[in-house]
């Protein structure tokens, strides 16, 4: 993985380290740039007056250019000032992945760049989003604070079945969206299949209600009064279309509070409300009232009953502080916490590295063990000394019996005793029998094996994925280049072609003879010549040459007759270049 001498890259995790893939700049076409040309001069005529920082400055902080798609070294040399990384993915990530990547200081960005089709928005992640909607604000000491912490959370929050669902559901329709020959039949059947899954997602899941908050801060969000409000959030930042109408009073603005959970949203249309926050501290104060409402801070039998339904991989953590990562299911009907169990690969940490000789390849089966005090005691056995452990007869190569106020009994014989921070957090047995109610439940059998006792007297805390996540996935550092080619690459070749001789006439000196031999090969009969034409409009004003600019205008006003969805794009084309020309003379 290139970590473009940053140290914050060079120090991710290996199991995010395989979300990350080459950027590949070589592959942005000319085309390509002229998009993002477009948009960041829209937004910066737009957003200088409604965007909560002022945006250039933060484009730079950022190692961002209006001229041109970003470079990640260049990012990279500019966000490691700051102590942010970025890094390229293959459009869509697992929530969890991209929220682990925030909290390690890291903004994901999305290696392709949207269709010109969708120059206004895309559902689907993209360059221009990612990187000039969420880069210019980490300037911000308070929000790249805000993000961090955010990121924190967001890897503990438990999901569910349906959520992966609904991501994958949301993923194929975006794709779909930003692929050129995606037919009508197949975008309406994704568009069916995410329907069906919205309606049907029952309980909102922790991650679920966080993700929420997310979109209506970090992605949504804006900063201030209601009565003037000013946009912070990315997806608006970078949305040419929804910066300018969101701010309408038709677009009702609300004052962001705990309360935000209750409003859900779709990722594929223009938001129906947005949520005011006063200040950045006020977004700190929301989250940790959220926070205080997670398993992962209240522990306990619901917060267990939380894991279970999510059937994926969590971690649950004793009060002794010992880590048990895996898939768990039902044990016991007790109103509290009495057995807990995990079925398959099952790993047991220790502050978030795992105990030797304890990973998934050992618990590969599962793992079972009882919460709570033994009978007649009022201590945790793991703050048992030597001497206690002896009384109860837990000593190494003697049998005991541990009867718990649960009714469970542990029989076997010791073969280890296993502190970590001077508590006792296992115990192993062999010739080990566990059971209940006279052993009319069985939890463990002496011809299974050997027995790990977890030790603690309750749950203190539950929350999604493994607690050594390197150890727990076993996985190397890099997966396969992106699945995804960039979108453009099945755009029209003779169009792309066009935009390459444009980019050499921007980049050369001016030439007339070179403008117009350009200009003749652009049909204004072929409506995605609009771009390019706003190019040669932008060339020919910028030297003077406004018989050309005129030229170019007439055939941008044929083009609107045809297709009149363009004339708000063309006209913002238009008006931006002139400002621009007459601001630089």
């Amino acid at each position: 993985m290139e970590t473009y001498n940053n140290v914050v890259l060079e120090q991710l995790p290996k199991h995010l380290k395989r979300y990350v893939v080459a950027q590949q700049y070589e592959r942005y076409t000319a085309l390509d740039q002229a998009l993002w040309r477009y948009v960041m001069r829209q937004n910066y005529s737009f957003l200088k007056d409604v965007a909560y920082y002022p945006y250039i400055p933060g484009l730079k902080k950022a190692g961002l250019s209006i001229a041109h798609i970003p470079d990640l070294q260049q990012m990279n040399d500019s966000l490691k000032l700051i102590g942010w990384g970025a890094v390229t993915v293959d459009g869509f990530i697992p929530p969890a992945a991209f929220m682990e990547f925030q909290a390690h200081r890291v903004l994901v960005i999305a290696a392709d760049i949207r269709q010109l089709e969708h120059i206004e928005y895309t559902p689907a992640p993209d360059i221009i989003h990612e990187s000039s909607g969420h880069a210019p604000i980490i300037g911000e000491p308070d929000y790249a604070v805000y993000l961090q912490y955010f990121g924190e959370i967001g890897t503990k929050a438990l999901s569910s079945r349906k959520d992966f669902e609904l991501y994958e559901a949301i993923r194929h329709l975006s794709i779909l969206k930003e692929h050129a020959g995606t037919t009508e039949a197949e975008l309406a059947e994704a568009e069916n299949k995410l329907k069906t899954v919205q309606d049907n997602m029952g309980e909102p899941s922790e991650m679920a209600l966080l993700s929420r908050l997310h979109w209506w801060t970090v992605e949504y969000g804006l900063i201030g009064s209601l009565d003037d409000p000013k946009i912070y959030g990315a997806g608006l930042l970078s949305s040419i279309g929804e910066s300018a109408s969101c701010m309408q009073k038709s677009v009702p603005k609300l004052p962001y509070d705990l309360n935000t959970v209750a409003y859900t949203y779709d990722i594929t249309k223009p938001q129906p409300q947005l949520f005011v926050t006063p200040d950045f501290e006020h977004l700190m104060d929301v989250l940790n009232q959220f926070a205080d409402t997670m398993a992962f801070r209240l522990g306990g039998k619901q917060s267990l009953e939380k894991a279970i339904d999510c059937q994926a991989v969590c971690t649950a953590v004793y009060s002794s502080g010992l880590q048990v990562s895996g898939i768990f299911k039902a044990a016991n009907a007790d109103q509290s916490i009495s057995y807990i169990q995990t079925t398959g690969p099952t790993a047991l940490a220790f502050s978030g590295e795992q105990l030797a000789g304890h990973g998934i390849s050992y618990h590969r089966e599962g793992f079972g063990s009882p919460v709570g005090y033994l009978t007649g005691s009022n201590k945790d056995l793991a703050d048992f000394s030597d001497e206690e452990l002896s009384a109860y007869g837990i000593s190494k190569g003697k049998r005991c019996s541990l009867h718990y106020s649960s009714g469970i009994v542990v029989e076997g014989v010791v073969l280890e005793v296993v502190r970590q921070a001077g508590k006792v957090v296992l115990i192993s047995f062999e010739d080990c029998e566990v059971y209940r109610n006279g052993r009319k439940e069985i939890y463990f059998k002496p011809e299974w094996g050997t027995y790990d006792m977890a030790v603690g007297t309750e749950i203190i805390s539950v929350f999604a994925g493994a607690a050594d996540k390197d150890a727990y996935e076993s996985i190397g550092e890099e997966i396969a280049e992106p699945s995804a080619v960039l979108y453009t690459q099945n755009e029209d070749s003779k169009l792309l072609s066009l935009h390459a001789l444009i980019g050499a006439l921007r980049s050369g000196s001016f030439d007339t003879e070179h403008w117009t031999d350009i200009f003749d090969q652009l049909s204004a009969e072929i409506t995605d010549n609009w771009l390019a034409l706003i190019e040669l409009y932008e060339i020919a004003w910028a030297n003077h040459a406004y018989d050309l600019a005129e030229s170019a205008q007439g055939k941008l006003k044929t083009i609107i007759t045809i297709r009149p969805s363009l004339k708000k794009l063309i006209d913002d084309g238009l008006r931006v270049a002139k400002e621009e020309s007459l601001n630089n003379h």
